[in-house]
């Protein structure tokens, strides 16, 4: 075929698929607009999971009455001038392409006033053109309406997800922002019902009470370290608190909420040593630097940054948490390269024999059971040994619909966050198959009335929550079941550092060897290390 410049609306289009992949991007765009013409009241509303309608108004300067045709222009915008701006953007848009793609794709109706013009303008767009224009009376502000949204493209639709799912993508949006800016009063409306209110008076942690609840922020470490041009400041959980994904790990740069590898991985360093493997922790964290020293100009919707000295960035972040973390506990932990391996793991997984009758011999430090087999010793994980048990146990026991429960004697009252409140509709038939018995008890309140039996003696609400936070992903009902078997074995299960007597040592044992796969942890991690006969004549100086 012939190379041919694209039409102008198919152009538009591949932009809009750019910048526009779900209802929660229109979100991010109209918002990131009212923080920039410095608004603080911002209003978001949402019905159809956001594809029926989008409404996002707020009281900041509005668009000049001159000046309204030019915002639905692609490339069009106030942010920036020349090539040099783009060195030190300030300004969360730059690129002059959020409302022409939203209008590329939707209906959009926009009514805005300055200060210092006498009425508001009223401007409808349909096919990215505006159809129409009039004065109307209006306050200093903008208010943007989006209607049917994708209607003109099934392929899109298609790959939405629920509506619960969509909704928590738009709650999530908010709160982000929010977080990121707590002097700005947002209010968010999802079908008609009030899911967020924050009272825009600076301070972070009255945002957090609000998203999650008092109890956690009186948890949470407040963290504030500087070196040089470079500021972190924010929150931290301490290493009691953890979760069973990094959705709970949120990152903000010059206040631009992002996904940056590099301060995750600089964060999840830090906690090396604290947490369990396959556990992350609560973080809200805004990185600021001089704007020249990064680069917000490498993806479409603005969603990654690239930073200048990486390295820098890296180690300043590691260590900053990293010191916070030790002030708060009052010691310091040895840090230990990620990777790096002791010489008595001496054999790979599957070097391990299929297991055989193991004599125990006792506990050491409280964490692993030392035991004798055929072929010399075992050290076996006490934790990823019960959890293995635990997760077969609950899957077979679901299988026959015959899970243990045990009702609570007092309710436990239980605040979730929008995201989770979704899920919970979503899925509590099956939560409930597996014992997890949540009664509504007003807005985003359940009353947690039963649990599975073999969670006895756990924290319950923070189980739940971690049991929750497994449905995010959507998979098959049977990989949701596995999901949630593997949340309640995990905080079911022995701890490192729980004291087991000979007998229950031994019961230990047995059940695991009755297992299917004894010789890994539900996540995949080895419950045991041989050392062979072999080997231990080796280190002895026995063998040739």
């Amino acid at each position: 075929m012939p190379i041919k410049v694209l039409p102008q609306e198919v152009i538009a289009k591949i932009a809009a698929g750019e910048i526009v992949e779900r209802p929660a991007s229109v979100v991010k765009e109209l918002i990131e607009n009212s923080l920039d013409a410095c608004a603080t009241e911002v209003l978001v509303e949402a019905q159809g999971s956001g594809l029926k309608l989008i409404r996002v108004s707020d009281n900041g300067s509005g668009i000049p009455k001159s000046q309204i045709n030019l915002a639905f222009e692609r490339y069009a915008t106030s942010k920036i001038s020349t090539l040099d701006d783009l060195q030190r953007i300030v300004t969360l848009g730059f690129r002059g392409e959020a409302l022409p793609s939203i209008a590329a794709v939707s209906q959009v109706e926009m009514v805005t006033k300055t200060e210092e013009d006498d009425t508001g303008t009223f401007v409808l767009v349909e096919n990215g053109a505006i159809i129409k224009k009039e004065t109307r009376s209006y306050r200093r502000g903008t208010s943007v309406t989006v209607r049917h949204l994708f209607r003109n493209f099934p392929a899109r639709l298609k790959f939405l997800k629920s509506a619960a799912t969509e909704n928590g993508h738009i709650a999530d949006t908010v709160y982000h922002y929010a977080l990121a800016f707590p002097e700005v009063k947002f209010r968010l409306l999802l079908e008609g019902h009030e899911v967020l209110s924050t009272p825009g008076n600076g301070e972070l942690q009255d945002v957090l009470s609000i998203i999650y609840s008092s109890d956690f922020v009186k948890q949470m470490i407040e963290i504030r370290e500087k070196q040089g041009s470079l500021l972190i400041s924010g929150f931290l959980s301490p290493p009691s608190l953890s979760r069973s994904t990094r959705s709970h790990m949120d990152f903000f740069v010059n206040r631009r909420w992002v996904h940056s590898n590099i301060l995750t991985r600089a964060t999840e360093e830090a906690y090396h040593g604290w947490l369990m493997s396959e556990r992350y922790p609560i973080v809200i964290l805004n990185l600021s630097l001089p704007p020249q020293e990064m680069d917000v100009n490498v993806h479409p919707a603005k969603a990654e940054v690239k930073f200048h000295d990486s390295h820098a960035i890296f180690t300043f972040v590691r260590h900053s948490v990293r010191r916070r973390l030790e002030t708060v506990s009052g010691a310091k932990m040895l840090y230990i390269q990620p990777g790096s391996s002791t010489r008595y793991l001496l054999t790979s997984q599957n070097d391990m024999p299929g297991i055989h009758i193991l004599r125990v011999i006792g506990q050491l430090a409280n964490t692993y059971i030392i035991a004798e087999g055929v072929n010399g010793l075992f050290l076996i994980d006490q934790h990823a040994a019960h959890e293995r048990v635990l997760f077969e146990r609950i899957l077979e026991q679901h299988s026959r619909q015959k899970v243990e429960i045990q009702g609570l004697l007092e309710p436990v009252c239980l605040e979730l966050d929008s995201k989770h409140d979704q899920l919970v509709k979503a899925h509590g038939k099956l939560l409930e198959q597996f014992g997890i018995k949540l009664e509504p008890f007003g807005i985003r309140v359940y009353l947690l009335r039963a649990v599975p039996a073999m969670m006895k003696g756990t924290s319950f609400i923070e189980t739940v929550h971690n049991l929750i936070e497994s449905l995010e992903s959507e998979t098959g009902l049977e990989r949701l079941a596995e999901r949630i078997a593997l949340a309640i074995a995990c905080h079911s299960a022995v701890k490192a550092g729980d004291n087991l007597s000979f007998e229950e040592m031994i019961g230990l044992i047995r059940q695991l060897e009755r297992t299917s796969q004894p010789q890994t942890c539900p996540h995949g991690r080895p419950t045991m290390v041989h050392l062979s006969s072999h080997e231990l004549e080796k280190e002895f100086g026995r063998a040739g």
